[in-house]
C-alpha cells in the first residue's frame, strides 16, 4: 500500500491497517489516533510529532523510526521493535510496552507516567530524564542503560525484578 492510498483510506474512516508495509514513510505531525497498525513495518519511518494516541501497534516494527515528540499515550505497544528508534520527548503516558524491544533507543525526556514496562529490553538505551511516575517496571535489566536524571523510584514496584538478560525475538542486523 502506498502512502497516498493509506492516507485516503484513513481519512475515509478506515482504522485497520494491520500487517502492511510502510517502511521509511513520512508521517510527521499527522493525526492517526486509535489506528490499528499491529504487525506493520514502520521501520525508518518519520513519525515525529505524530498523534498515535490509543493506537494498536502490537508487534509492529519501528526500528530506527523517528518518533521525537510523538504522542503514543494509551497505545498498545506490546512486543514492538523499537531498536534504534528516536523517542526523545515522546509521550507514552499509560502505554503498554510489555516485552517491547528498546535496545539502543533514545528515550531522553520521554514521558512514561503510568506506562507498563513489564519485561522490556533496554540494553544500550538512553533512558535519561524519563518521567516514570506511576509506571510499572518489572523483569527489566538496567545494565548498560543510561538512566541519568531518571528517578527509578518514582515507578511502582509491580513485583520489580531486575534481571540480567531477557530474551526477545527481534534480531538487529544493523549497527544496534
Amino acid at each position: 500500500m502506498d502512502i497516498q492510498q493509506f492516507l485516503h483510506e484513513y481519512n475515509r474512516g478506515d482504522r485497520d491497517f494491520s500487517n502492511i508495509h510502510l517502511h521509511g514513510v513520512d508521517l510527521r505531525a499527522i493525526a492517526l489516533s486509535s489506528i490499528n497498525l499491529s504487525g506493520t513495518d514502520l521501520s525508518s519511518a518519520n513519525l515525529s510529532r505524530a498523534d498515535l494516541s490509543r493506537a494498536d501497534l502490537r508487534q509492529a516494527n519501528l526500528s530506527d523510526a523517528d518518533l521525537k515528540g510523538a504522542d503514543l499515550s494509551g497505545a498498545n505497544l506490546q512486543e514492538v521493535n523499537f531498536i534504534g528508534a528516536d523517542l526523545r520527548g515522546a509521550s507514552l503516558v499509560g502505554a503498554d510496552l510489555t516485552q517491547a524491544d528498546l535496545r539502543s533507543a533514545d528515550m531522553e525526556g520521554a514521558d512514561l507516567r503510568g506506562a507498563n514496562l513489564n519485561a522490556v529490553e533496554l540494553s544500550g538505551a538512553n533512558f535519561s530524564h524519563v518521567n516514570l511516575s506511576g509506571a510499572c517496571i518489572s523483569d527489566v535489566d538496567l545494565e548498560g542503560v543510561d538512566c541519568e536524571g531518571t528517578n527509578l523510584e518514582a515507578a511502582q514496584s509491580c513485583q520489580q525484578q531486575l534481571t540480567t538478560g531477557t530474551p526477545h525475538r527481534w534480531i538487529s542486523w544493523g549497527s544496534h
